[in-house]
Order: C-alpha cells, then sequence, then structure tokens
C-alpha cells in the first residue's frame, strides 16, 4: 500500500520503545494497529486519548451497535471522509444494517422510507450536528422523549467523536 499521500510519517508498530503501553492497549482493543493509529502514534499523550475516548464510544456504550455504525458511516459521508466509510461498513454489515441502507447513507438526503423512525431521528441528529453543529431544540427535545440522559450523551458523543475521526482523516490525507 502507497502511503506517500499522508501528511505525517507513519510510526511503525515496535519501533519505538516509550509507545510499548498505548500499543499493547490499541491491540488489546483492536487486534491490530491500523494505519489510523500509525499516525496517531506522532503523539504518545493524543493516541493514548484517542484510544481511550473511540473504545469507549465503541464498545463501551449502550447505543446499539447498528445505529452506531450508521451514524458513523453518515458523518463518513457528510465529511467526505471516505477511508473512515470503508473501515466501517463491514462493522454496520456484521452489526446487521443492511447494505441496501448503507447505499443510501451516501445520498444528501437519505430516502426516509429505508429507514426506522429511530434511525430517521438520529440521523437527523447526526446531519444536523455535522453540518451546522448547532442542533435545535425542538430536535434535542424528541432525543430527551426517546433517550434517557445516559442515552443522549452518549449519542451525541458517538456523532461528536466520529466528526472528530473524519476530520482528522481528512486534515492529514488518510487514505487507501
Amino acid at each position: 500500500m502507497n502511503t506517500n499521500h499522508i501528511r505525517v510519517p507513519l510510526v511503525e508498530p515496535g519501533t519505538r520503545s516509550e509507545l510499548n503501553a498505548i500499543e499493547s492497549r490499541i491491540l488489546a482493543e483492536r487486534g491490530r494497529i491500523s494505519l489510523l493509529y500509525q499516525v496517531l502514534l506522532n503523539s504518545e499523550p493524543i493516541a493514548t486519548g484517542w484510544e481511550a475516548m473511540l473504545t469507549a464510544v465503541r464498545n463501551r456504550t449502550g447505543v446499539p451497535a447498528d445505529l452506531r455504525e450508521m451514524v458513523i458511516l453518515r458523518v463518513a459521508v457528510l465529511n467526505d471522509a471516505a477511508f473512515e466509510f470503508d473501515a466501517h461498513v463491514p462493522h454496520a454489515l456484521k452489526a446487521g444494517f443492511a447494505q441496501h441502507k448503507i447505499d443510501a447513507l451516501r445520498e444528501a438526503a437519505v430516502p426516509a422510507a429505508l429507514y426506522s423512525e429511530e434511525e430517521l431521528l438520529l440521523l437527523e441528529l447526526t446531519d444536523r450536528m455535522t453540518r451546522d453543529v448547532k442542533v435545535p431544540a425542538e430536535l434535542m427535545a424528541r432525543i430527551n422523549a426517546r433517550h434517557d440522559p445516559q442515552g443522549v450523551v452518549e449519542l451525541v458523543a458517538t456523532v461528536a467523536a466520529y466528526n472528530m475521526v473524519s476530520r482528522f482523516l481528512v486534515a492529514l490525507n488518510i487514505s487507501h
């Protein structure tokens, strides 16, 4: 794989002893040190915080895996982060999110007939947070009506975290 387009050097796992602890945590959580983490390892504090935050978002919240992956894929589409999109399609499929729904996430306005009421609500939240940053009070009222405070925090954190991921990927030109 040609990685010359990436705007910072990759850190080859196992080459810097001061990174052993974070590399071990990444391997334990993810099973491998991906291209993204090879970039993040340029900063041990950022890699450590990133791994902790994204592990919490992906593996420790009550957000159902199919909805989490739908949100991640939509953020990737909106931010033109193909690397993120491609990385999460297998996770979405494994979580039971249908391929036709994945494909439809690429549309500017998703076809409402394909998605459940809950999916549409979360897509609306994702679109507003990603495109506009500010979320209208009326939309947050609908989110709060369906989810307890923990769920609201976890949903908003998922959208926010993956906006961070996609913007990092795009800014540093991390792609296949």
